[in-house]
């Protein structure tokens, strides 16, 4: 088996701390109880506890997995092979985009089959989204294709190559089962 290196480590934009203030302080402001807290919120907790969570995002690409832990009270660590990322979207509404930020939603398939077997993974504010993104995606790529037996990016020609070959591998097969079936009918 071979060792798990890591390819890059994603930085986060420090508006994040603002961001989550921000949020935070709109639900304190919708709730009654949430009132009471708000002036706690706004001199000092608040600021604090926006800092303290923004210590606590880390995501890397490793050879064969994305890595992923957020969270201060609910802490959150999420490991998912990149081969089982099946995509990878913005979301930049207007107060993200306010805000200058990025959300990478991913989405992965699970153990089973069907949409009740796909998980949701969300990374807020990665500097240079785009590129990590992309980063992702080639590894993803990257992976598959060693899993599948091409050893690195497949190419027009190899990737038509190999449909030859299972083509006459099917053929191969077919003939065998039609003397198979024929072999049925005379003993019978």
């Amino acid at each position: 088996m071979t060792e798990e290196i890591v390819l890059r480590e994603a930085t986060f934009s420090p508006r994040v701390k603002t961001y989550i203030f921000f949020v935070v302080l709109g639900v304190l402001c919708s709730t009654i109880i949430g009132i009471v807290f708000i002036p706690f919120w706004i001199f000092g907790l608040g600021q604090w506890m926006s800092g303290k969570y923004f210590k606590t995002l880390s995501c890397q690409i490793t050879n064969k997995n994305l890595k992923f832990s957020k969270g201060l009270i609910l802490h959150i660590e999420k490991t998912i092979p990149v081969e089982n990322i099946q995509d990878l979207s913005f979301v930049g509404g207007p107060i993200l985009r306010y805000f200058g930020l990025t959300l990478i939603k991913i989405e992965t398939a699970g153990g089973g089959g069907g949409p009740q077997h796909q998980n949701m993974m969300s990374m807020l504010g990665i500097n240079d989204a785009e590129s990590f993104k992309t980063e992702i995606l080639l590894q993803r790529e990257k992976v598959i294709n060693q899993k599948h037996g091409y050893g690195g990016v497949i190419t027009g020609e190899s990737k038509q190559a190999h449909m030859i070959d299972n083509t006459q591998l099917l053929t191969d097969i077919k003939n065998e089962l039609i003397e198979i079936k024929n072999a049925l009918k005379k003993n019978v």
